[in-house]
């Protein structure tokens, strides 16, 4: 598969392995791409979002995933409509 156009860094540890937000136009989803440092062969894993979000949230690739969606809301988070009580 190449890589698709829009693609996001999410986190690059010390020692080389990166994590990227990607987005595939063909099928319209995103996932993260694991791409491993060269000293560990830098193989690549693809995984869904489901599955990558599932599989923790200690390491720092997660958390920085997490930070990131959290934007989509803003800091505060989700706002509530205020509804008129009669």
């Amino acid at each position: 598969m190449s890589l698709p156009e829009a693609n996001r860094l999410i986190y690059a540890s010390p020692n080389g392995d990166c994590w990227h937000l990607l987005f595939d136009p063909t099928t319209g989803h995103s996932f993260v791409r694991h791409t491993g440092n060269v000293a560990s062969g830098g193989h690549v894993t693809d995984f869904s979002l489901s599955t990558f979000l599932a599989s923790g949230r200690n390491g720092p690739e997660h958390q920085e995933l997490w930070r990131l969606i959290g934007t989509l809301v803003g800091e505060s988070g989700p706002r509530q409509q205020v509804s008129d009580v009669a």
